[in-house]
């Protein structure tokens, strides 16, 4: 599936930048605000969920990107995410890497970029239903200050598709696949 997603920064205070995200693509979730750290790391964001999109508010921030970026630096840090709108929050750990510096081309141009590898473990336990695995990898522009090119897929178990439904037998068919998703920068500009 194709579409676009439309980012604008509709207000940037100290500590904080939101930004006003509209999508002409169902998938990618409906229009929304993100919260954004001045180094870019998310205080809002959305998190795939047992593959629904959904928002949550980050404390501390979600460590996308802990400047510097340098090559072989690793991180795990445990956050609390919490969905503003039923008000529960997940313990969410996230696992960084920086894997090495990339020159890509996208649509918007050629950019010298910081490859970033994050695994993700959402928290998100309901029931017979695993926690989501998300796997991100960004293409991080210093120049711009953020991704020009990001990939993200995530999976879970589904122990009630166990023979019996519910049993702790582990099959290949309990594993399931959520969306893998490939977002390229088009344009950029200032208004």
């Amino acid at each position: 599936m194709r579409g676009t997603i439309s980012y604008r920064v509709e207000k940037a205070e100290a500590g904080r930048v939101e930004v006003a995200v509209s999508t002409d693509t169902p998938g990618a979730g409906d229009a929304r605000t993100e919260i954004y750290a001045p180094n870019g790391n998310w205080l809002r964001r959305a998190l795939a969920s047992h593959n629904q999109v959904v928002d949550y508010d980050f404390a501390p921030a979600y460590p996308a990107y802990p400047l510097p970026l340098e090559q072989g630096k690793s991180w795990s840090v445990r956050v609390s995410a919490t969905n503003p709108a039923t008000g529960k929050s997940n313990s969410v750990r996230v696992d960084g890497e920086v894997l090495g510096s990339e020159r890509i081309v996208t649509p918007a141009g050629a950019f010298d970029t910081i490859k970033v590898r994050r695994r993700v473990y959402a928290g998100d336990w309901d029931g017979f239903l695993h926690e989501t695995n998300i796997v991100e990898v960004d293409w991080y522009s210093p120049e711009l200050g953020r991704a020009v090119r990001s990939e993200r897929n995530s999976g879970w178990l589904d122990l009630s598709r166990s023979p019996g439904g519910g049993g702790m037998l582990m099959r290949n068919d309990q594993w399931m696949r959520g969306d893998w998703d490939v977002f390229e920068l088009v344009s950029y500009g200032r208004n």
